[in-house]
């Protein structure tokens, strides 16, 4: 027993409370340092990297309130008060504001699920009812897609699953060229074989070989043959543009017509 401004005080009561913030400042300490080693030693890209780091900070947030809370448990319960009844407080409590605060804790669960299984990452390229774009942040709540114009979509992470995910796997450049019906056949076949002989290996973005699927469809006033390559994801539309200017050249040289509207006017006598 001790003596503090004249009242009597065990000695544990004071030591004790001491040592449970002791160990509960190690314990976070230790497990946190654990946690951070293992994102370190491995190999992962930037944005799955950034994934792992929010799930642990808020896996490490969530152990130091509960570290927390134990602590100031233990340490009332040490001074005699009804711990019991605090914890059902406590439940009580959590109820109503889990209540009140219903679509906030929808979102934190649907952005713990997300970041998880990985359904998407920072750079890919998702749409989601309607608004496509690249995926430029991803949180606990919300998810923010910016598309090609710039403009930022912020979208609440429960209302993320309806996603078409485009960066998964490798796209198709696909091309439909329209020639006149009276171009020779061979002189076109000899063309497309210019084509490939010159830009297989030079085509940007591309992942295979420049391949000609033949004749697509018999038009009005042409023929129209299919021109194709796989391309890294969400790269056709920039591989395409390359594709038809390089189109355009050979044929200009192949003196291979492509249709175009034309408007013959005839003065009346």
């Amino acid at each position: 027993m001790i003596t503090v401004l004249g009242l009597e005080i065990e000695l544990k009561l004071i030591i004790v409370p001491i040592i449970y913030i002791i160990i509960g400042i190690i314990s976070f300490k230790i497990l946190k340092k654990i946690v951070s080693n293992l994102v370190k030693r491995r190999n992962l890209r930037v944005s799955q990297k950034q994934r792992i780091e929010t799930l642990i900070t808020l896996i490490i947030n969530i152990v130091k309130y509960m570290i927390i809370i134990f602590i100031i448990l233990a340490i009332l319960s040490l001074y005699g008060v009804n711990v019991k009844s605090i914890v059902a407080g406590l439940g009580i409590g959590t109820a109503v504001i889990g209540l009140a605060f219903k679509d906030l804790a929808t979102d934190l669960i649907a952005g713990f699920s997300i970041i998880t299984e990985g359904e998407y990452e920072i750079g890919d390229t998702i749409e989601v009812d309607g608004f496509m774009g690249e995926v430029v942040f991803i949180g606990l709540r919300t998810t923010r897609v910016r598309d090609f114009k710039g403009a930022t979509k912020i979208i609440a992470n429960h209302y993320m699953d309806n996603i078409i995910n485009y960066s998964v796997h490798n796209s198709l450049a696909l091309i439909d060229v329209s020639i006149a019906y009276e171009c020779d056949e061979e002189a076109i076949e000899k063309a497309f074989d210019n084509l490939k002989k010159n830009l297989n290996g030079k085509i940007p973005n591309a992942t295979g070989d420049l391949e000609v699927w033949g004749v697509q469809s018999l038009a009005d006033s042409s023929v129209v043959y299919r021109v194709v390559v796989e391309t890294k994801p969400m790269k056709q539309f920039e591989t395409e543009r390359f594709l038809r200017k390089e189109i355009k050249k050979e044929f200009d040289k192949s003196k291979i017509k492509i249709p175009y509207q034309q408007i013959e006017v005839h003065n009346g006598k």
